[in-house]
């Protein structure tokens, strides 16, 4: 199923449809201020799982990313220092995700890696999405390396390569092709693990 939401101003009618079915445990594709990506409410592990399936990934092995409206509940997902809110301050909205060592409020699906990923996009459509749910959304991109690059940026094409694995598929217009750059800051020494969009502001 393919809905459109305008992110200047998402449709509450649209936004609600999406809303009951993340409730659900369903499937979302979405657009982000990078690439669209794939989510799902990030606190029902069986939906997490199912996410992780798809993408072929184990998430015993790798690190989840989960996007926050704001930096405000931060504190409740994942240990943040004083320097590393700062900087996470100076650069969110963004398209920027951040590691930091997860908190005891997640599910223990995340706790096996001890560290998540935090991104707060640029976008409307996505976070008006997570602050509506009132949790935090799973986030993984749909762009694979061997992808050809179209599929990944329009939601038609999306739709049609997704439909039978997801539940929706929002079109908030072309996607991007460049992914978050992925800063490391589970200590206070920063690293950028992987450069992507958008330049750091220390």
């Amino acid at each position: 199923m393919l809905t459109k939401i305008y992110p200047e101003n998402p449709n509450p009618k649209e936004v609600d449809k999406v809303i009951d079915i993340l409730r659900d445990g369903g499937l979302v594709i979405y657009p982000t201020d990078t690439v669209y990506a794939i989510g799902c409410d990030a606190l029902n592990v069986r939906a997490v799982e199912k996410i992780c399936q798809i993408k072929g990934i184990n998430p015993q092995k790798s690190n989840l990313s989960i996007i926050c409206y704001d930096l405000s509940n931060l504190s409740e997902y994942a240990k943040v220092s004083n320097t590393a809110f700062k900087l996470m301050k100076k650069n969110l909205p963004g398209p920027f995700t951040f590691i930091l060592p997860t908190s005891s409020e997640l599910p223990k699906l995340y706790k096996n890696k001890k560290e998540v990923g935090i991104r707060v996009p640029d976008n409307n459509i996505i976070r008006t999405l997570v602050k509506e749910l009132g949790n935090p959304i799973l986030t993984m991109s749909i762009h694979d390396d061997d992808d050809v690059i179209e599929y990944s940026t329009d939601p038609e094409l999306i739709e049609e390569k997704y439909e039978n694995l997801v539940d929706i598929v929002i079109d908030g217009g072309y996607g991007g092709t460049e992914a978050s750059t992925v800063v490391d800051c589970t200590t206070d020494e920063f690293e950028i693990v992987r450069q992507g969009k958008g330049e750091l502001l220390y």
